[in-house]
């Protein structure tokens, strides 16, 4: 697939732009085998490497609320076209944030374990499957069992991280200042993980929950949180950094703007985040309805943000001002946004994401929720 990179010359001071390939279509798709049966809605994936194939897992449920029919697939593939199926997990209750991790030999898929109400948000915990030598799938264990969340997993410098939290059965009925805890770990065989900061897992605690990181040369550390509970910093997001040297000293910035499902990562340079845009005049999920108390807030910002449309967007984020800035917006319409990146060399990645039909009507995002929703694959480079 050619980029249609957009270069500069020496005299031109502009940096080098990312720039989209087209996209195309992989669930529902007919490169998905025979045992994969998507339902409406297909949203949730995680995306990676292992022994030179790509797999992929994904979430397909009714709709995107919780539900009893929910079942996580996963799949490999060679090039990305056609998939050969790998596993299928059901539980009769919601199965989400399917993360995927190549390590040691083996692929490890985590995933949080949810409740069935359609309007409650009901963690349970974490439980794994591993991906054995021979293609075999070990039955699925508990890891953590308090109602943690997994986020992001990834190798940082040879060293398997996780991020994620506690706290999130409090994130949509919250009478009172929440304290969800956003915990960061690390671990040297999948199974057991520890703190990054010796003896302190969190690293963060107030009203956010999804967290994503990136590590700067200089071996700094770059967050961006969702804030949809609220805190005393208002309800949005946070761009926190931390030193090398106090990697457990978070310190945050506000932003008005919600970036769900964040995924924060590095290239050219630079620091990247892909995550939900709300389509509004300034996109703020905060409306500064000070005169309400905390619940009646964070009710009243919940009800404006599902009736307006959705992108899945690309932002720059500034490691210094800990700000963001707006760059483009991914194929996307509706319910969207729950971002994947295949590396594939030389700043050039594989994006998957899913979203509402992409080329249809500029639903809100509570329509785009309960109708049908794909997963997208799109090239994204940068020079």
């Amino acid at each position: 697939m050619i980029l249609l990179l957009l270069a500069c010359n020496a005299e031109d001071p502009t940096p080098p732009q990312p720039a989209l390939g087209p996209w195309t279509q992989v669930v529902p798709g007919d490169g998905l085998p025979s045992e994969i049966t998507p339902q409406q809605a297909n949203n949730n994936l995680d995306v990676t490497w292992h022994d030179g194939e790509v797999f992929l897992a994904f979430r397909t449920a009714p709709d995107h609320f919780a539900s009893d029919q929910v079942r996580l697939y996963a799949a490999r593939s060679a090039d990305e076209q056609t998939w050969t199926f790998e596993g299928e997990w059901f539980m009769a209750t919601d199965l989400r944030e399917p993360r995927l991790l190549s390590w040691d030999g083996r692929l490890f898929l985590y995933f949080a374990v949810l409740g069935t109400d359609r309007l409650d948000f009901e963690p349970q915990g974490t439980m794994v499957t591993i991906r054995e030598p021979d293609g075999t799938w070990t039955e699925p264990a508990w890891l953590f069992q308090n109602g943690f969340i997994p986020w992001r997993v990834r190798v940082v410098d040879g060293v398997p991280m996780m991020i994620g939290y506690t706290g999130g059965d409090d994130i949509y009925d919250v009478d009172e200042l929440p304290a969800i805890e956003v915990q960061w770990l690390r671990s040297g065989d999948g199974l057991s993980w520890e703190p990054v900061v010796p003896g302190q897992p969190t690293v963060e605690t107030g009203g956010g929950s999804e967290t994503d990181f990136a590590i700067l040369e200089d071996g700094a550390v770059v967050a961006v949180t969702r804030n949809e509970a609220g805190d005393e910093l208002g309800w949005g997001s946070k761009v926190c950094r931390a030193e090398a040297d106090a990697l457990g000293d978070w310190r945050c910035e506000p932003d008005p703007r919600k970036y769900d499902s964040p995924l924060v990562f590095t290239a050219s340079g630079r620091v990247w985040l892909i995550g939900r845009r709300n389509v509004t005049e300034d996109g703020h999920y905060d409306l500064g309805r000070r005169d309400m108390d905390h619940q009646d807030q964070t009710l009243h910002y919940e009800i404006a943000y599902w009736q307006e449309p959705k992108r899945c967007a690309l932002w720059e984020v500034d490691p210094d001002a800990l700000s963001v800035e707006f760059v483009m917006d991914l194929p996307s319409r509706g319910d969207t946004c729950f971002p994947s990146a295949l590396p594939l060399g030389e700043d050039r990645f594989a994006i998957y994401n899913y979203t509402s039909d992409p080329e249809g009507p500029d639903i809100s995002w509570l329509d785009g929720q309960n109708g049908p929703t794909v997963i997208l694959r799109q090239e994204l480079g940068f020079e």
